[in-house]
């Protein structure tokens, strides 16, 4: 019998502890308004087109954002006659905050790595090249966002 009973309050102490998931978009009271990139032309365009797509409500309080975006690529592997079978693409992202809430810059760093298989044919090391860069960027987008989130819900 008293096991019984320590396992039922246990329980419903666990159950009942006020944990609340909080739901991303009731964070969202912002708006970004103007994005300013410097750095790897074609990662700029997709991740600004990203932020500036992601949220579109104009009610809200409007965010500057200024990114400088550095693109690295290495080799991560060698075969046996010295030739290269994966590189690495490590993408770093500095998201710098502009609002009048902020009275300093506020910055944020990101940074994202992956790899991708060198093919037979030069076009398909390419595509796969450019499908690695199109995911890092996505997640990196993702990621900014919910940075940003989590930023300015802090105030």
């Amino acid at each position: 019998m008293t096991k019984k009973l320590n396992i039922i309050i246990i329980f419903l102490l666990i159950s009942a502890c006020g944990f609340k998931v909080v739901k991303q978009s009731e964070l969202k009271n912002y708006y970004i308004s103007n994005v300013k990139t410097n750095g790897d032309k074609r990662i700029s365009y997709l991740i600004k087109n990203n932020l500036l797509n992601s949220i579109k409500d104009q009610s809200k309080e409007p965010l500057n954002i200024e990114l400088s975006i550095k693109k690295t690529k290495g080799i991560k592997e060698k075969n046996i006659k010295n030739e290269v079978t994966k590189y690495q693409i490590s993408i770093n992202v500095i998201v710098e905050i502009k609002n009048k809430d902020f009275t300093k810059n506020d910055q944020i760093i990101i940074v994202k790595t992956g790899e991708y298989i060198v093919s037979d044919q030069y076009s398909k090391t390419i595509n796969n090249e450019k499908k690695l860069i199109d995911i890092l960027t996505n997640d990196l987008s993702d990621e900014i966002i919910f940075k940003l989130s989590e930023r300015i819900n802090d105030l």
